[in-house]
């Protein structure tokens, strides 16, 4: 029989949620508003540094929010990381515009300005520029905002900061999420703090803040009647999640301790392995390291990730590559990409280890032990050969 299953990135829970959801329950606002929703908001702006945040039912709905603010249409382009999760690009295609994605800089694996610089100096020359640029915090690692803002100010295009991943990591001495137009973070349940659901659009943009809530409550006009100009959408989120996550927020930076514990533990017990490295930390910045990834080298390790995966999950530990390059999904493989190599190798070769910030010393030293034994493996079949 297999041991309690040790999950990715599972949630965990401060205690404080049970008695913010019992004054939820008592005051009788469990309706998608209410006074929950909005200390939350205020809450998550302060965090952030920025003076606006609405709170919504996804990350995905909150970008979506972004760009339909921008009156994307049919033949638009909007300029997108290539090494992220889906729900990065697909709002894009929600609005009948067409991602282009940028590769990674290999020093930090998030998108390269070099290479959004060569994009945007392309499309003016060819007089079709980009309607916004969505730049994603991989992996807890904020971008290089300052570099990005830079290059996106000389053509007057918006920069929308994916920070689903990033909540609680600094750039610059200031929080991910606080560098762009538009800034979006997720409470999904993988997250490094969760509201078992939702997500946010934070910006010091009154009105964009202002017209993200008029369309997440379905478009509806000031009037006694129900009555809408513009079609909207069911975004808003729950005054009970919210509860939930004014407790989580209240414990980030402590969840960003564990997760950084996490990844010097794994450093310390695996980084001198043949073959294995393990993302860099930015010197802009600080990590929240909500998942932490190595990559391993087949000809110096002597096995694949996919090998090490593999065995983690013949005893019930789940990991998982590396997010496979959106020029290379299926549905995107009409898109236009800028470079790709980088991304590409990230996806060939890394490997997500289990980063919740509830393991133990003794999951974390099983985990080691069984990437050990791939490797140890691999020697004696070499040594017997």
């Amino acid at each position: 029989m297999h041991s309690p299953r040790i999950f990715l990135s599972p949630p965990h829970l401060s205690g404080q949620e049970q008695a913010n959801l019992a004054e939820v329950l008592a005051s009788n606002w469990v309706a998608p508003a209410g006074p929950q929703l909005d200390q939350l908001e205020k809450a998550l702006a302060a965090r952030l540094l920025m003076k606006h945040a609405a709170a919504v039912s996804s990350g995905t709905a909150a970008l979506h929010l972004a760009l339909r603010h921008l009156n994307l249409a049919p033949g638009d382009e909007v300029i997108c990381s290539t090494l992220t999760f889906c729900a990065s690009a697909n709002p894009i295609v929600y609005e009948g515009a067409t991602p282009v994605f940028i590769d990674s800089d290999r020093s930090t694996w998030n998108m390269d300005p070099n290479l959004l610089e060569e994009e945007l100096r392309a499309c003016a020359s060819r007089h079709k520029l980009p309607r916004a640029i969505v730049v994603v915090d991989i992996f807890g690692q904020s971008a290089d905002l300052d570099a990005i803002n830079a290059i996106a100010a000389k053509y007057a295009i918006p920069v929308i900061e994916d920070a689903a991943e990033a909540l609680g990591a600094t750039y610059k001495g200031r929080p991910a999420g606080s560098a762009a137009w538009a800034s979006i973070v997720s409470f999904n349940g993988n997250k490094i703090i969760t509201a078992g659901g939702g997500g946010a659009i934070v910006s010091n943009d009154e009105q964009l803040i202002e017209r993200s809530r008029f369309f997440a409550t379905q478009a509806r006009d000031p009037a006694p009647h129900y009555e809408h100009s513009s079609v909207g959408y069911n975004y808003r989120m729950s005054n009970v999640l919210a509860a939930i996550g004014l407790a989580q927020l209240d414990v980030l930076d402590d969840r960003v301790a564990s997760r950084r514990r996490n990844f010097e533990f794994y450093q310390q017990h695996l980084g001198e392995l043949p073959g294995v490295s393990f993302m860099p930390e930015a010197r802009y910045g600080m990590c929240n390291r909500w998942l932490t990834v190595m990559q391993v080298d087949p000809s110096q390790f002597g096995a694949t990730h996919e090998a090490i995966r593999l065995r983690l999950e013949q005893q019930n530990i789940e990991s998982r590559p590396v997010w496979k390059p959106l020029h290379l999904q299926p549905v995107f493989s009409h898109c236009r990409c800028r470079g790709g190599h980088i991304a590409e190798s990230l996806f060939a070769s890394g490997l997500c280890l289990p980063s919740g910030s509830a393991l133990t010393e003794c999951e974390l030293t099983k985990v080691c032990e069984i990437v050990e034994s791939v490797q140890s493996n691999q020697e004696l079949a070499s040594c017997a050969a």
